[in-house]
């Protein structure tokens, strides 16, 4: 933005277009919004004083949250970042009302990504019923991996996922114990939303969040499907 308050000289810039690679293709993937669904593993739900299939509920990041770069900033605001490892959807198409059964028609491919949490403002928020924005949608909040094809990966109904810390296994499980599967998790979401090619969901975390630290190395898989690692910078 150029020009001064009065002057009738403001320039705006262009709004930015995050793109994600695409593994194997010069292609990349351009973000349209990011959709999160909370507590989407029983036990993941448990350690965080829930229990049993309560209704998905949903939150966003923008898209310039999205970092695919090596060093991820430690966020300002916060001493208590954690970790939270996730199956990434990426939507090839979109639309309203959809049925689980026309929703993995959808999907254009899968990454694995990170959803970082500024959790001591979470707990703040909870406690006063506020909104998340603060402590889940701040800069280089979601780490991705390229985006694998459908063709390349098929659909992980059943994939093992991990996280580690410095070598240390910190979180394991597999996507078979969502529970809302990708299916139903589009099927919902499109009755609140009209989905589109660009959209990315994160899918929800297994047990074992918890804190990072300035050095810390990240490594991260869906089996089958994709890796990440990144350093806290």
């Amino acid at each position: 933005m150029t020009g001064k308050p009065g002057d009738g000289a403001w320039v705006f810039p262009p709004p930015p277009r995050v793109a994600i690679p695409i593994d194997g293709q010069t292609a990349r993937f351009p973000v349209h919004r990011i959709y999160c669904i909370g507590q989407n593993y029983r036990e993941h739900a448990r350690e965080m004083g829930q229990s049993g299939r309560e209704p998905p509920f949903f939150f966003a990041k923008p898209a310039d949250a999205v970092c695919t770069e090596p060093v991820v900033p430690y966020p300002p605001m916060t001493g208590e970042l954690h970790h939270e490892v996730e199956l990434v959807v990426a939507l090839g198409s979109g639309g309203r009302a959809l049925t689980p059964a026309d929703a993995l028609s959808c999907v254009f491919g899968y990454a694995v990504g990170v959803d970082l949490t500024r959790r001591d403002l979470q707990a703040v928020a909870k406690q006063s019923g506020r909104p998340w924005t603060v402590s889940k949608g701040f800069d280089c909040s979601a780490p991705v991996s390229p985006i694998h094809a459908v063709e390349r990966c098929g659909h992980p109904a059943a994939a093992e996922i991990s996280l580690d810390v410095n070598g240390e296994r910190r979180q394991a499980g597999s996507t078979a114990a969502m529970t809302w599967p990708v299916p139903e998790l589009i099927a919902e979401l499109s009755r609140y939303f009209e989905l589109q090619a660009g959209d990315l969901i994160f899918t929800g975390t297994p047990p074992g969040v918890g804190p990072l630290r300035r050095g810390d190395r990240v490594a991260c898989r869906v089996e089958g499907v994709a890796s990440l690692e990144f350093e806290i910078a």
